[in-house]
């Protein structure tokens, strides 16, 4: 009985991820070196097996996906995805919620760093014309 019990749930996953499979063809590697780098910096060698660093890639796509297609299930309902569906879904993992708070917060000070530079250059940039015009 528990075969059977076993059987359909799995089936039913290999069922749900094939399509996706089928429809996008994804190419293999392409986190390669950032992931070694990663699992080196958690304690594994410094040169680890390709079948590792291909299990953790396909791990992460995987889960990257997965949070991608949920979001866009929430999204579709007000008709736009946007970050906020992001962090509904990590809602309840504190530490990844308030690592993506720290990165947004981090990311806005960026965007308001560039602005007052880039005002800031474009005034230098007048005050020195008018100096070359005199």
């Amino acid at each position: 009985m528990s075969n059977n019990a076993a059987g359909p749930s799995s089936k039913s996953k290999a069922g749900s991820s094939q399509p996706s499979e089928t429809t996008f063809k994804r190419k293999r590697g392409v986190f390669q070196k950032e992931l070694q780098h990663m699992m080196y910096g958690f304690g594994d060698d410094p040169n680890p097996l390709p079948e590792s660093v291909a299990l953790v890639e396909d791990i992460a796509v995987e889960y990257v996906t997965d949070l991608v297609h949920k979001a866009q299930d929430i999204g579709s309902k007000r008709g736009k995805l946007s970050v906020e569906d992001f962090l509904y879904l990590i809602r309840k993992d504190m530490p990844k919620l308030n690592r993506c708070t720290e990165l947004l917060s981090m990311n806005e000070e960026l965007k308001q760093a560039r602005k007052v530079f880039e005002s800031d250059e474009e005034k230098l940039r007048k005050v020195f014309e008018a100096d070359e015009e005199s």
